[in-house]
């Protein structure tokens, strides 16, 4: 198999649902193709009930496509050894809620025929990657939103994947956590390890993905990379530090007097929201 095969590969994918016994059939994905090459974070955004999370469970071979094809680094996704490199986190993951953390990694572990001190290792190496090492003994039932969807990924990665498949994975988790998922998501790409997540958080999905895709009723109806999507193709941005009001004077007077440019707008640039409140929290804490 060559070695430069895409991630995943979904072609003119097509899921119907029966509705009624006479009724017409549900189109939920309706000819959706995409492709996510190995070491990229690929975002599918779009509301709920959008057609998100069939395309994933059809690409996870949860669901076989009533027409088109799902492929993962170039097996076809009905077949269960495709899934062999898949780790996979859904949006509410179940978890024994008597297991530690610790168990719950061993646990997985062993079901992915993992042991011994290899299994111990890898349990290491994952309780650090997800910062849980100080609640490795504690039962899975007090975590928090936000340390369930951290053990879930470190649980999704035992088995050394090279696809993560996240599904909408900051959904209920508070902005600090959200913030550390999203750390972890970057972790994962500077490993190599290719991410496809879904989400309906387009904030989110800005801060970790190189190319994105939306998809609505079903259709994908617009994709590529974020840079191109974002821009504003008309428009060009000048950030200037310090500058006091007579620059900003003479600048605006230059636009003013040149054939076809026009001044938009002026004025400081903008944080976000949560930006702002991670920053005030973390100011807080220090203090």
């Amino acid at each position: 198999m060559a070695n430069d095969a895409p991630a995943v590969e979904i072609t003119d994918l097509v899921k119907e649902f029966k509705t009624t016994m006479r009724g017409r059939p549900l189109r939920a994905v309706d000819q959706v193709s995409l492709r996510i090459m190995p070491g990229e974070v690929y975002g599918l955004i779009g509301p709920n009930g959008s057609g998100k999370s069939t395309t994933m469970k059809a690409l996870l071979g949860l669901l076989a496509p009533t027409a088109g094809s799902c492929k993962i680094f170039g097996r076809d996704s009905i077949k269960v050894d495709s899934r062999q490199d898949v780790g996979f986190l859904p949006e509410n993951p179940y978890f024994y809620k008597h297991l530690t953390g610790g168990e719950t990694l061993r646990f997985y572990g062993r079901l992915c025929g993992l042991g011994g001190s290899v299994l111990r290792e890898r349990i290491e190496v994952l309780l650090e990657l997800v910062d849980l090492k100080d609640a490795r003994d504690r039962r899975v039932g007090g975590y928090s939103k936000g340390m369930l969807q951290r053990i879930g990924l470190a649980q999704a990665m035992i088995q050394h994947p090279r696809l993560v498949i996240l599904d909408e994975p900051t959904a209920g988790v508070d902005p600090v956590g959200s913030r550390e998922i999203r750390d972890l998501v970057l972790k994962l790409r500077d490993q190599g390890i290719t991410v496809f997540l879904c989400s309906h958080l387009l904030e989110q999905v800005q801060e970790v993905c190189d190319r994105v895709g939306i998809i609505f009723a079903g259709k994908l109806i617009r994709e590529g990379k974020l840079e191109e999507l974002i821009a504003i193709e008309d428009q060009t941005e000048v950030v200037i530090r310090h500058a006091d009001s007579a620059l900003v004077s003479r600048i605006e007077e230059i636009i003013q007097s040149s054939d076809g440019a026009e001044l938009v707008q002026t004025g400081k640039p903008r944080t976000t929201l949560e930006r702002l409140f991670l920053k005030e929290i973390k100011r807080d804490h220090q203090s």
